[in-house]
């Protein structure tokens, strides 16, 4: 059973090549997935470039998200069978026609979604909603900043705050995004700048600012927390100004931007009652009953499908990851195998 998977020793896109292979028949408790569809992560990029802190040593095959149909299971394997129609997260390997892993990492999507919208599902609204409820406390009432809000993550967090009946702030690379996130709900829309926190002062109009969804760094990154209200948290799942159109790291770039990064006192903390926590969507992968937690709490919520804005043939992969380093698009770019 032919398996292609695209492979590299991190560093540069350029190094990511179409190999072929044998597809490794499951264990007894895994699932060998017929891939259809592939969704683009911000982590896929930075692992590509050897940057992400999980990447694999040597050569390895990106991708942390997939749709598709089983093809085969394991002996032990009670709640998938052959045929299903599935959508599952990996750590690393979902660039790829075929995919063997453990049967707890994928679930069934539903009838009326495409492998389009499985693939560009799990990642995103697993980020948004452990982010929003486990570690930002959202409450009722309270104002929410949603960074990349046009983006697959900032879509469901939009949508997840305002279920749980908090007000929802965007922001915004350009102004081309602003119509997509009033469409989506979103209160108010920011486009970053220069004078991105006196923007969001005229937006909060002396409200307190609750909770801020944190994935671009730098100034825009300061000029939030030092917003926040007392009891104010700041959730960081992502650091998109580390990220750029080319093929390989701009090393000088990102020391500077790495030394010049902003620096919060703990004491200072202490000081002002806000917070700051991180989080990395593989610490939910090693604990698949909490995602599973997490996805059963989600199936009580209405939020909608995800959005899919631009879809590649498997063969188009770098045009593909090329256009999602530029941050132009809005919802989810998927790869359809």
């Amino acid at each position: 059973m032919e398996k292609r998977s695209y492979q590299l020793k991190a560093g540069n896109i350029k190094n990511l090549k179409l190999v072929k292979g044998e597809a490794i028949p499951p264990k007894a408790n895994e699932v060998l997935v017929d891939v259809k569809a592939i969704g683009l992560n911000f982590a896929d990029v930075f692992a590509i470039w050897g940057l992400y802190s999980a990447t694999p040593k040597g050569v390895f095959t990106p991708g942390l998200e997939f749709s598709g149909v089983v093809q085969s299971i394991g002996k032990e394997v009670t709640s998938h069978k052959v045929g299903d129609r599935v959508m599952g997260v990996t750590k690393f390997g979902g660039y790829a026609n075929k995919i063997t892993i453990g049967s707890e990492y994928v679930i069934p999507i539903a009838d009326d979604w495409s492998f389009e919208e499985g693939a560009a599902y799990l990642v995103q609204v697993l980020t948004a909603h452990y982010g929003l409820k486990n570690l930002g406390n959202l409450k009722a009432g309270d104002n929410v900043l949603v960074h990349s809000a046009a983006g697959g993550v900032g879509v469901f967090a939009g949508r997840l705050a305002r279920a749980a009946g908090a007000k929802t702030i965007a922001s915004v690379g350009n102004e081309n995004k602003i119509a997509f996130c009033k469409n989506e709900g979103y209160e108010s829309v920011i486009v970053r700048s220069d004078n991105f926190g006196k923007d969001l002062d005229k937006v909060l109009n002396g409200e307190l600012l609750n909770v801020v969804m944190e994935c671009i760094g730098g100034k825009i990154f300061q000029e939030g927390y030092e917003r926040l209200a007392p009891e104010g948290r700041m959730v960081v799942y992502g650091s998109a100004r580390y990220a750029s159109p080319s093929d390989k790291p701009n090393y000088l770039k990102l020391m500077y931007q790495f030394f010049t990064r902003p620096k919060i006192d703990p004491q200072k903390m202490i000081e002002f009652n806000r917070g700051i926590l991180g989080f990395n969507l593989i610490y939910l992968y090693d604990r698949a009953p909490l995602m599973h937690q997490l996805l059963d709490e989600l199936s009580n919520i209405n939020i909608g499908k995800p959005v899919v804005g631009n879809t590649f043939k498997f063969e188009e992969m770098h045009e593909a990851i090329r256009l999602f380093q530029t941050g132009k698009t809005m919802g989810k770019i998927v790869v359809v195998v």
